[in-house]
């Protein structure tokens, strides 16, 4: 069974895109990753404007052939992109307040360029 989670940044007008990552949200898998890899505002818009993700790896994208069944070690998994499923663009919340978390776990990144976390 997976561990569903949302990543989400918060963006310069208050409101929070997120996408979903459908597997290891937990803070050791999807939590660690994203303090570790995607603290850094840029990288994280690259990683929200895939849409919806299966895996989240270290890294958004690469220059190889990866795809869902040959997928390349340490590249995020995304529905849309390797998968060829219909893009599930990024969700929009009005603010932190409002930010709405289904999934077991949320990680939003402020504009104080600060993980927040949500169970």
């Amino acid at each position: 069974m997976a561990t569903r989670s949302r990543i989400g940044i918060e963006n310069e007008n208050g409101t929070i895109s997120s996408i979903y990552c459908h597997s290891d949200g937990y803070p050791d898998g999807v939590g660690a990753t994203l303090k570790e890899h995607y603290s850094n505002s840029q990288k994280l818009r690259m990683l929200i404007n895939l849409g919806d993700i299966s895996i989240l790896r270290e890294h958004v994208a690469t220059m190889d052939e990866h795809s869902y069944d040959n997928p390349k070690q340490n590249v995020t998994v995304a529905y849309h992109r390797d998968r060829g499923e219909e893009k599930r663009e990024a969700r929009v919340d009005s603010s932190l307040e409002k930010f709405h978390v289904s999934e077991q776990y949320g990680y939003v990144y402020t504009k104080d360029e600060k993980w927040v976390i949500f169970e």
